[in-house]
């Protein structure tokens, strides 16, 4: 049972575009990608530098067009489901037929700058991943600085936001056991600060054409699975707001059966996660053209099961 894997804001990469340009479909469907949503995806991916890719209004556009476009590129006939991180569950409600790839631009570009928005009408705030140590103390410790967990990420990995001062305590003084590191985001995503994107992207949702997945889908709130196209997108809406539950997407996806599992571009993160988290299941991470040739053997040899 194979799996594809979307990633969420922080894995786009200065150029990470300019091999996957040169494939005739990537490169007309970021042409009508771009269009949709009048923003410059294919300059974005190749020419911008670290800093411009960071803005949120333009990261999320560019991650969901990546994994959309190089999911493309694969015979997914095999394919029994899909879980995206954060944004990237955009991206998956586009990949399991929830809506058009067109609308899922669309949503993405209005949940980036919704986000966006929400981050520069607050305080200063910020985000920094806490590697190791034991739960308990971790969020103990995010508690004591008025923090929140933003991203459970499993493998020992949380990311923590909040207020840029409690985020600077937090990596001066980490939880016994651990390692801080700060990251480079414009704001406290998936905590209270962006409650103001969340009526916005409802406003939007409620007059989305929505279908049910057509293979297995999982969501970020809970780990479950959904099976109602309305529910999903309704709890994607919602986790702009609250804690993306990754650690639960994975254990739910070996609980359910699945084996193998591909991370579509621009990818690496999920991948390495899913090494540590989802052991004894084959990974592939689409980080290059090249990487298309093992991803399509492991989606030939794998049964769907839905």
């Amino acid at each position: 049972m194979l799996v594809i894997l979307a990633p969420g804001q922080g894995s786009q990469k200065p150029g990470f575009m300019n091999t996957w340009l040169e494939l005739p479909l990537y490169k007309s469907k970021l042409e009508e990608f771009s269009d949709a949503i009048s923003l410059d995806l294919i300059k974005h991916g190749t020419l911008s530098d670290e800093e411009t890719i960071r803005d949120t209004a333009i990261a999320q556009p560019l991650i969901v067009s990546a994994s959309i476009a190089s999911s493309l590129l694969l015979d997914t006939a095999n394919l029994s489901g899909v879980a995206g991180h954060s944004v990237g569950e955009v991206a998956a409600a586009a990949i399991s037929g929830v809506i058009s790839n067109t609308d899922a631009m669309k949503l993405v570009n209005i949940r980036a700058q919704a986000m966006a928005k929400a981050a520069a009408s607050s305080e200063v705030t910020s985000m920094a991943a806490v590697l190791g140590g034991e739960q308990e103390v971790v969020l103990a410790r995010l508690a004591e600085l008025g923090l929140s967990a933003a991203n459970y990420n499993g493998a020992g990995q949380i990311v923590a936001a909040g207020s840029k001062a409690g985020i600077e305590k937090l990596v001066a003084e980490g939880p016994q056991g651990s390692k801080v590191i700060p990251l480079s985001v414009a704001g406290a995503f998936h905590t209270s600060y962006m409650l103001p994107a969340v009526s916005q992207l409802e406003s939007f949702t409620s007059n989305l054409t929505v279908s049910n997945p057509e293979i297995n889908l999982w969501s970020n709130q809970n780990g479950q699975q959904v099976s109602a196209g309305q529910e999903f997108i309704q709890l994607l809406v919602g986790q702009i707001a609250n804690s993306v539950r990754w650690d639960l997407c994975m254990d739910a996806m070996v609980k359910a059966g699945v084996t193998a599992v591909i991370e579509v571009s621009p990818a690496g993160t999920l991948a390495g996660l899913a090494k540590r988290g989802m052991p004894g299941v084959e990974i592939v991470a689409l980080k290059e053209p090249k990487d298309l040739e093992a991803a399509q053997d492991l989606l030939n040899r794998s049964t769907k099961k839905v």
